[in-house]
């Protein structure tokens, strides 16, 4: 799944980290935990690896 906003693919990145053990679960706030509760390992690598380019800030 793709990041539609660069919003997004940060949100993913940062609940990747704490899926992975690279940073706390306690730190994550917003979209970002609930993508961790939500999502897949896999899933948050595809949405954290989009490219920003193009991309909005944040989705309208």
């Amino acid at each position: 799944m793709e990041a539609k906003s660069k919003a997004q693919q940060k949100a993913a990145g940062a609940a990747l980290s704490a899926k992975r053990g690279d940073s706390k679960k306690s730190d994550l706030r917003g979209a970002s935990k609930e993508m961790f509760d939500s999502m897949t390992e896999g899933e948050l690598a595809d949405m954290a690896s989009t490219k920003r380019k193009g991309k909005p800030e944040r989705k309208t």
